[in-house]
C-alpha cells in the first residue's frame, strides 16, 4: 500500500475518513489501514483518530512534503506529478532517468536532501538535509533544440519574480541563470536537454534556493548567501516551493516557452550584470567590456572599448561587483 494514497484522500477533506472507507479505496485490510496511519504520524503528521468517525489530517510536516505543496500549489502543469525524495543523488539526474521512461510533461521531482547535486561548469551543490529547497522540472516542448535556449532565462525570471513576491526581498539576476541578493549568489539554475536532431524529447531544468543555510564553508562564504541570512526568517518551504512552480508556470505559459519582448524587458529589468564590467574568454583570450543588454536569444550583449558589441552565448562571464 502507498501511503501517498492515504495523504491524497486525507488532504482532500477537513472532514474524518473512517478506516472502513479508507480500507475500501485501498483495496486493504483496516490494520494495514491503522500501520501506514501510524507510519505517517512517526513522519510527524498530526492525524486525529475518533472512535465511529475515523481519520483526519490536522497538521502536516514543517519538512518539504509533497501533501503540503499541494495545499498551495495553483499550477495545473506544473506539479501535475510530483515527488518529494527523502535522499537523492541529484535531482535532475533521477528526473532524467523518469523521462527516458515517459513520465509526465510537468513533472517535478524535490528532495530534502540531495548528496551529489550538480552545477554548472561541473560543480558540485552540497547541501544538508532539510536545509534548502531542491527540485527539478521536467517539460516536453514542441520544439527545436535551438528553441530550448529560452528555457534558462525563463526560468531565472520566474525563480526571481517569485522570490521578490515570497520574501520582499531584493532578488536580482545574475546573467544568465543565477539569482542574487546584493552581490551574493541565493539560488543557481542548471537546465539539461535530450533531444534528436530537429526535436527535443525533454528538458529538465534543476533549481536550488539556499533557504536556511546560517553559514557556509569559508570558499564560498563570500559568495553565497540564503534566504535566512539575507532576513532572518525561516520560510515555510512548502509554500516557498509551490510559489516557485506557480511562478514558473505562469511564465511558460504566458510567453509560450519563448523569450517574448514582455519577458526581456522584464528580465532585463532585473539583471545585475548589465552596466557592469565583465570578463569572459573568447577565442583563447581574456575579453572585457560592458554589459550594455539582453538580445532576443538571451546573449548577454557586450560593448567593447572600441565601440563593437559582442553577444556571449556561453561560458563562464565575470561581472565585477558579483561574487
Amino acid at each position: 500500500m502507498n501511503n501517498q494514497t492515504i495523504l491524497d484522500i486525507l488532504t482532500q477533506t477537513s472532514e474524518y475518513v473512517s478506516g472502513q472507507s479508507l480500507a475500501a479505496q485501498l483495496g486493504v485490510t483496516r490494520q494495514a489501514v491503522w500501520k501506514e496511519i501510524r507510519a505517517l504520524r512517526a513522519r510527524g503528521y498530526v492525524i486525529e483518530s475518533v472512535t465511529n468517525r475515523g481519520y483526519r489530517l490536522t497538521v502536516l510536516p514543517e519538512y518539504l512534503n509533497a501533501a503540503a505543496v499541494r495545499r498551495s500549489l495553483t499550477a495545473k502543469i506544473i506539479g501535475c506529478e510530483l515527488e518529494v525524495l527523502e535522499s537523492v543523488g541529484s535531482t535532475n539526474d533521477y528526473l532524467k532517468a523518469r523521462g527516458a521512461n515517459g513520465c509526465k510533461s510537468g513533472t517535478v521531482a524535490a528532495a530534502r536532501e540531495q548528496v551529489s547535486g550538480k552545477g554548472r561548469l561541473g560543480r558540485t551543490w552540497q547541501s544538508s538535509k532539510d536545509e534548502n529547497v531542491m527540485f527539478s522540472v521536467l517539460i516536453r516542448p514542441q520544439i527545436a533544440p535551438p528553441d530550448a535556449a529560452a528555457v534558462t532565462p525563463l526560468t531565472g525570471l520566474a525563480v526571481c519574480k517569485a522570490l521578490r513576491r515570497f520574501t520582499g526581498l531584493d532578488c536580482r539576476i545574475k546573467w544568465p541563470n543565477d539569482v542574487i541578493i546584493g552581490s551574493k549568489k541565493v539560488v543557481g539554475i542548471l537546465t539539461e536537454m535530450s533531444a534528436e536532431f530537429d526535436a527535443v524529447e525533454y528538458v529538465v531544468t534543476g533549481i536550488g534556493v539556499n533557504v536556511d543555510v546560517q553559514a557556509f564553508p569559508e570558499e564560498i562564504a563570500q559568495k553565497a548567501t540564503s534566504l535566512w541570512l539575507e532576513s532572518g526568517v525561516h520560510y515555510d518551504k512548502n509554500k516557498l516551493l509551490a510559489a516557485l512552480l506557480n511562478q514558473l508556470e505562469e511564465e511558460f505559459l504566458r510567453n509560450n516557452l519563448e523569450l517574448s519582448a514582455n519577458a526581456l524587458e522584464e528580465y532585463t529589468a532585473l539583471c545585475a550584470s548589465l552596466g557592469r564590467t565583465v570578463c569572459f574568454s573568447r577565442g583563447g583570450s581574456t575579453v572585457t567590456g560592458k554589459a550594455t543588454g539582453i538580445s532576443k536569444g538571451g546573449e548577454l550583449l557586450v560593448t567593447l572599448e572600441n565601440g563593437e558589441v559582442l553577444a556571449v552565448n556561453s561560458g563562464e562571464v565575470t561581472a565585477q561587483g558579483i561574487y
